[in-house]
């Protein structure tokens, strides 16, 4: 009952900072990280040790299924290079200056044990990326560029890490087997999760209500990163490359019915795990510096140093990619733009860009699964911690009023693609009543021309005086079946049928004015 207890004090607690950092528009993660640093340091705090494994499993696998479902392909293959870029280049630079920082500070650090930090505090993590963009609406191309590194990045800084704690293990490291090692891993993985999200889609389309629906994809979800880790494969990129398969695949195969509740439960499930994954990174240090002893001060000083090498590598290497786009472009021109690329990269989108590197739940899960007398262990568990808490606070506070700072001009492009898919959808329907001569028919006709006529202003099509006067209507319906229920002539069977027609009808009308 312990845990239980604790679980729930923890979601109470943290439900009421998030309350809190939205009120004072800061993002979510960051209040969290730092108000669980702030009670592990309690007498008696709450301890929640889960195995690093089952952290990954269960806090990076759902979010990063559910990004991957949501991200654009066309958006993504327009900012391939900017992604690419990060996901290998910075990546692998951080690595190498975090590695060669820490034999400085440390001379007696062996190089796999150096390399290994380097992994585990190079990638930028998806669970924080995602939830600190989704509270700031940065531009349209830097949040596809972070997100779409967010996807992919824990790959090849797992994989680096991985190699360097077998090269301690073994002795040696070679850098020619390590290559074909890593290439034989990503297609592997690309083509399992393939496979898979082919073959879940399909399945997905079997089911037939919603509970079984959402059970299912939670399930498949945990399974198929558990299965990719037990072969070897990369969790991240399996995840990944099956849930675009599964959203490019499912979305016809799964009815309204289900799919409006699974996008809910998704949501709710994925914010559940986003708090508890943000206060879990903040319970840490209680552990962690249990087992500093005396070196407390020196290895804090040098996880300090280590946090502006990999701020300022970030940084470096994102302006540096500007600078080498810019010269190419130059030298032999631009690609050819057109309404579907993503605008141009600017000097401060990279700016954003190269700020926006918050470390997270991957980084200090991968430092806690160190095997017990691994050089330097407590080090390297420490310095995660104060880099990840360290990104969530500089970048977490700064990124807000640095879009602000910067001006970046008024985003139209999701507007104008919103107003000409409106339109299409719009124009297809009234071609499929071309011919129908009955009242139905009429009737449709005008409220779908109606519809139209706000879809080219670049309104809501909802937003008509039709659709406020029926939510007027279903308001005083909502009062009557309250008072049939109230007065007992109907159960609550009736009540909660007419209730949900109701809930639809409302849906229908659009959002609800303030």
């Amino acid at each position: 009952m312990q845990v239980f207890e604790t679980i729930l004090m923890l979601l109470l607690g943290a439900t009421v900072l998030s309350a809190v950092a939205r009120r004072l528009s800061i993002p979510y993660p960051t209040l969290l990280a730092v108000g669980g640093a702030l009670v592990a340091l309690l007498p008696n705090a709450p301890r929640l040790d889960l195995p690093p494994d089952l952290i990954l499993a269960l806090f990076v696998a759902p979010i990063l299924l559910d990004a991957a479902y949501d991200a654009s392909l066309r958006d993504l293959r327009a900012a391939w290079v900017a992604v690419a870029s990060l996901v290998l280049v910075a990546v692998s630079l951080t690595t190498a200056a975090v590695a060669v920082a820490a034999r400085v500070l440390f001379p007696d650090m062996p190089w796999p044990a150096a390399i290994a930090l380097g992994a585990l505090l190079a990638p930028p993590d998806a669970v924080a990326a995602i939830a600190v963009l989704r509270e700031l609406n940065p531009p349209h191309r830097v949040r596809m560029v972070l997100e779409g590194e967010s996807l992919l990045n824990d790959s090849t800084a797992l994989l680096i890490y991985k190699l360097a704690i077998g090269a301690f293990a073994a002795g040696s490291f070679s850098l020619a087997a390590a290559v074909p090692t890593f290439a034989v891993v990503v297609i592997g993985s690309v083509v399992v999760g393939w496979m898979l999200g082919r073959i879940i889609g399909r399945l997905i389309g079997l089911l037939s209500d919603a509970p079984s629906s959402v059970i299912f994809q939670f399930v498949t979800t945990f399974a198929v990163w558990l299965v990719a880790e037990h072969f070897g494969l990369s969790g991240v990129v399996t995840i990944v490359v099956m849930a675009v398969t599964v959203a490019q695949d499912s979305a016809a195969r799964m009815p309204a019915h289900l799919r409006v509740p699974t996008y809910a439960i998704w949501q709710s499930a994925t914010v559940v795990l986003n708090v508890m994954a943000f206060t879990l990174i903040g319970l840490q240090i209680g552990p962690i510096l249990d087992t500093t002893g005396g070196q407390g001060i020196p290895y804090v000083l040098g996880a300090l140093k280590l946090l502006a090498v990999v701020v300022v590598v970030r940084l470096l290497w994102v302006l540096t990619h500007y600078a080498l786009v810019q010269l190419w472009d130059r030298l032999f021109g631009a690609a050819p733009s057109s309404p579907q690329v993503l605008k141009p990269p600017t000097l401060k989108g990279a700016v954003v860009v190269g700020w926006a590197g918050m470390r997270g739940i991957v980084t200090l899960a991968a430092a806690l699964a160190l095997p017990e007398g691994f050089p330097y262990r407590d080090f390297i568990q420490l310095t995660a911690f104060v880099v990840v808490l360290g990104t969530l606070v500089l970048h977490g506070l700064t990124l807000q009023p640095l879009l602000h700072l910067l001006r970046f001009p008024q985003e139209k492009m999701i507007a104008r693609e919103l107003t000409k898919a409106r339109e299409a959808v719009l124009r297809a329907g009234l071609a499929k009543l071309e011919g129908e001569q009955t009242d139905a028919a009429e009737r449709v006709r005008a409220d779908y021309l109606n519809t139209l006529a706000l879809a080219q202003q670049g309104a809501d099509p909802r937003s008509t005086a039709d659709n406020a006067l029926r939510r007027q209507v279903i308001a005083a319906a909502r009062a009557e079946l309250d008072a049939l229920r109230n007065a007992g002539t109907i159960g609550d069977d009736a009540y909660r049928r007419v209730e949900e027609e109701l809930d639809w009808l409302e849906l229908s009308t659009g959002p609800q004015q303030p």
